[in-house]
This record gives structure tokens, sequence and C-alpha cells, in this order.
């Protein structure tokens, strides 16, 4: 149990011995340090309970466990607060326990399995700075998730079948009428065609202008994806290379932002499932008719909108992105004992996620137990406030915004490195892209600015990478010098208390950021106790220091320090460098 867990558990059994009776206190961190350490509110709520003024009835809290050890001191503010001022020796205590083991004091006891679905990007599409916060988020969130005690699976969800790819099909098919693949004998045999992911760049957005500018060659991109459904043999083994050749480079990009997935399934996996599906919606007798179209009615009693209904099948008899995703949703929970499904997708697709969920619940495809949640995100902007674009106007790819970001690192920070030098400022620029998009809360739009991001002094991942560098160093030039440290006996400055303190509250941090799934409170707090540490370091001399008890608690802060946010970079999917 956490050391103030505990200690909320030892003020209610005290609190229970003078007559008040109580699920739980809460101890919550002073927002007045000259007052006390943390601080509990709840005599204005036993007021009413039992009759009495709250700042009597904290008074007769307060001199019940005025004696505990934890405390340095206790006092009563009016109407009925109560400050703690925590003892160096329960902060001790805290910090050695922390040293043994970083993970002990932050495992939330989660025991649930969830399912993430993030990243989906489109095959044939280059991946572009707008894939950057579902499969960050999305990543950062499977680690919390982790961390917290839950097993995940995560999937990658591809947009690898539909409409856009009957057009770039029908791209490669009027450029080159005479492949196999386009023969009414073709039979499945390998084809001699070099296809590269430069190749699908470019066809992609041509085939999508033509196919936009004129509809007889969008009907027969359609015509095309109907096929392909259908499993078309020229069709469908033209589509597998198009889907092997695309997924390289994603798998490269993702790889490079310390981005991964259980299962690398997609939209066409998915569709396995749809004869299962439909035949299984058809015998809940839910499906309507219209316009041709087949549907399912969604809009409920209480909304205040129009909610329309959910297409399954299109007039023109394709199968639609919705009932993919039911389909999806039915792959899971036939695979998996779920408990909770987590979508993490632009939060401009609300819309498409209530009605795929709503349905889901409908037709008894999802328990009610199990949970469907979609995790909206805001958009990245540039430093204008504008989308993210290149020069050309066009929109930047990701790998763009990578090597962009790694030039900028290598040319402000690598002066005095010779060895690795753009390994080291690829990782530093994953760090500062990884860390300014978790920053915001995860529905908030942001502008991205490069020079900005790097700063080393700003609230930014290269400032905690530095901080973590130079933490390491310190621990080696000690090690070097055969300093012997192991616990903290004693706490000498006032910026060592504001440190643990600090830490104290970090259990309370990562349960909401797992309950408001966002990584934006884990972000803040890190630069706050980097901060502590950098101003605890720039004060005092740690290998020069004479008294010994004061110099091996002053390494051991530092290995503690280094440790926990080791500990919470890996949450955020960010690598620390060996030097800086």
């Amino acid at each position: 149990m956490h050391k103030i867990e505990a200690l909320e558990e030892k003020i209610k059994k005290e609190m229970k011995e003078i007559g008040y009776e109580l699920d739980n206190i809460t101890l919550n961190p002073s927002n007045r340090p000259d007052l006390g350490d943390y601080q509990y509110n709840g005599a204005m709520m036993l007021a009413k309970t039992y009759h009495e003024s709250p700042f009597d009835i904290a008074t007769k809290i307060v001199q019940k466990i005025k004696d505990f050890p934890e405390f340095k001191s206790i006092n009563v503010a009016h109407p009925g607060f109560i400050n703690i001022t925590l003892s160096d020796s329960f902060l001790i205590e805290f910090a050695n326990d922390s040293l043994k083991d970083i993970t002990k004091n932050y495992n939330l006891g989660i025991n649930k399995t969830i399912f993430l679905d993030y990243g989906g990007p489109n095959v044939a599409k280059v991946l572009h700075v707008g894939h950057l916060r579902s499969a960050n988020i999305g990543q950062a969130l499977n680690n919390l998730c982790k961390k917290v005690g839950a097993k995940t699976i995560s999937d990658i969800h591809l947009g690898d079948w539909g409409r856009p790819m009957g057009m770039v099909i029908l791209e490669i098919k009027t450029r080159y009428p005479d492949l196999a693949y386009f023969k009414e004998d073709y039979n499945g045999e390998e084809v001699d065609f070099n296809l590269t992911n430069e190749d699908l760049i470019e066809l992609y957005p041509t085939a999508t202008k033509k196919a936009k500018e004129n509809e007889e060659i969008m009907n027969e991109a359609r015509d095309i994806n109907l096929k392909l459904q259908q499993k078309h043999k020229g069709y469908y083994s033209l589509w597998k290379k198009i889907v092997e050749v695309s997924l390289k480079e994603v798998k490269e990009i993702y790889k490079d932002l310390n981005v991964d997935f259980d299962l690398w399934e997609g939209e066409s996996d998915n569709f396995e499932y749809i004869n299962d599906l439909f035949d299984y919606l058809y015998g809940q007798n839910i499906i309507k008719e219209s316009d041709g179209a087949k549907v399912i009615e969604v809009k409920e009693d209480t909304d205040k909108k129009e909610m329309p209904p959910l297409i399954l099948i299109k007039s023109n008899q394709a199968v639609s992105y919705e009932a993919t995703d039911l389909a999806a949703i039915w792959e899971r929970v036939h695979k998996f004992n779920l408990d909770e499904i987590w979508y993490i997708v632009d939060k401009r697709q609300d819309l498409h996620f209530t009605q795929v969920f709503r349905a889901a619940k409908k037709s008894g495809i999802v328990k009610d137990n199990t949970k469907l949640i979609f995790n909206g995100f805001g958009t990245i902007n540039g430093p204008d406030g504008k989308p993210f674009k290149t020069r050309d106007g066009g929109v930047m790819p990701l790998k763009t915004l990578l090597d962009n970001v790694t030039e900028v690192c290598e040319a402000r920070l690598m002066e005095n490195i010779t060895e690795n030098r753009r390994d080291i400022a690829r990782m530093i620029a994953v760090a500062a892209i990884k860390y300014a998009d978790l920053l915001p809360f995860r529905t908030t739009d942001y502008n991205f600015d490069i020079e900005k991001f790097t700063d080393l002094n700003g609230k930014t991942g290269t400032y905690l990478l530095y901080s973590c560098v130079r933490m390491n160093s310190l621990l080696k030039k000690a090690k070097e010098a055969n300093l012997d440290y192991d616990l903290i006996k004693v706490l000498s400055t006032e910026n060592e208390r504001k440190i643990l303190i600090t830490m104290l509250d970090l259990k309370r941090i990562i349960k909401r950021s797992f309950e408001n799934y966002s990584l934006n409170e884990i972000c803040e707090y890190l630069y706050k106790i980097t901060n502590l540490y950098n101003n605890f370091y720039a004060e005092n001399k740690v290998l020069t220091e004479e008294n010994k008890e004061k110099q091996a608690s002053w390494l051991s802060l530092t290995k503690l320090i280094f440790d926990n946010n080791k500990y919470l970079l890996d949450i955020l999917g960010i690598n620390i460098p060996e030097k800086m």
C-alpha cells in the first residue's frame, strides 16, 4: 500500500474511535505549502452529518492524531481545514522504499483486459503528421495501462480496405493495363511488377484527384472495390502487394517513434467476419432497408440532435466502413475476454463511433458490462496555427517531420558529440516530438514549433532528457570515484523535502491520467519534479560534499529521481540517451 494511503487508513481508524464513521478519507496535497504539505478537508462534510462545527470536529481529530510519528506538525485552520507537515522520517522511509522498487508505489491494481485500437494509417497513403497523435497517444496509453496493472492487446487497425484501394488499383490498371493482374485468365501467379512506397505516395493523391473530378472514374473505382471485396484474383493479388510495400514503410517509421502493436490487422482482416456478423444481425431483426441500403437505427429518445442510422451495406451493395468497424468489434469480443475496448482516434470521428458503439450494444454483440470508449484527440498544426504543410504546400509526411526535428537537434545540441551523432539526435528528436504531443490535454489542438520544442531550457522533451543524462553522468562519476550510497539517511535542504513531497503525489497523478485517458498530467509532473531536482543540484556540490552522510543521501536522491523519470518516460515511449 502507498504510504499516503496507509496514513489515510490509520487516520480513519482513529477518527472512528472518537465517533466519526466514514468510508474513506483523502489527504490532498496542499496548495499552501507555507501551511503544510497535505490537507484534510473532510471536517466540513462530517459537520453536516454530526451537527457539530467543522472547526470543533477538526480540533478533535487533531488532538487524537497529533502524536503520529508521520507528522512533523499538524494544525487546524478556519473553518475546519487540517494542515499536515510530514516528518523527515516518513519522507525518507517512502523514498527508500521507492529506491528498492520504483514500481510498487504506482501499480493501481487495475485487473482488466483492455483492447486498444490506435494508429490506423491508410495503406498506400503517405504516413503524414496527422497520423502522429493516434499512434503516440495510443502507445502511451497502452504503456500506462500496463504500468497500472492491466493486461492489454493493441491493434494498428490499418485502413487497407474500401474505395481508396479501388482508386489506387484503377490508377495502376490505367498506367499498366498489360499487367497479368488485369487478365481474365490470371490465376494467382507471381507478377514481375516493381512497386515501391515512393510509387504509392504519388499514386494515391493522383488516383483520388481523378476520381473526385470524374464520376465515371469514381464509379469504376467503386466497381473494382466491390470486386476486391469479393476477392477477384487479380485485384486481390495486387492489393496484397500494395499492402506489403506500404506496411514496410509504416513499420519503420513507427519503430522510430517507439510505437508497436500486438496485432497488425486491418479492415480486410475484420471483413473476414462480415458474413458471420450479418447472419447474426439479421437474426436480431434490427436491419432495415433505406433507399436501397441496409441500415440499423441507433437514435435514442434522449438525443438532442439528429442521429442518422448506421449504414451496413451501401446502395451499390458495397460493405460500409461502419460495418467493418462492427466486424472488428465482433472479432475482438469473440477472440478475447475483454473488459474494455479503447479507440484512440481524431475527435472529429465522434459521430461515427457513437453510431458503431450503439449498434454494437443494441445488437448484443457487446455485453452490457464491456465498455466501449472513444478517446478523441485534437489536431496538430504548424507554428502559425494552420494545418502542418511542407514548403510546397502539401501535407507534411511524418518522416519529414522526424528528419527536420532531427536536423535541428543535431545542429543545436550535438556540439561536443562525435560518435553516433545522428542516432542520438534522432532519439532526442523523438523525445521532443512525443513530449510536445502529449503535453496538452488529449482533446486540445496545438501548434508544433520546432524551435520551441527543441529548447533545452523550456518545458520540452529535450530539457527532460538533458536533465536525466546529467543525473546519470553524476551517478557514473560517483561510481568511478568509489563513492558509496544506497539509501537516503538525512534530508538537509528544503528542496529535498519538496522533491519527495512531489513524489508522494505521483500515484494520484497516474490514477487521474488513467481515468482521463490523457498523459498531460504526467508530462507536467515530469517537468515539475525535474525542475525541483535541478534547483537542488544547482545549490549543492554533490561530488565534493565533505559530509559523507549528506553526500550518500544526495546521490541516493539523484538515483531515485533518475529512476522515477525513466519510469515515467517509459510510459511516454521516450528513451534516454547515454550522452547529450
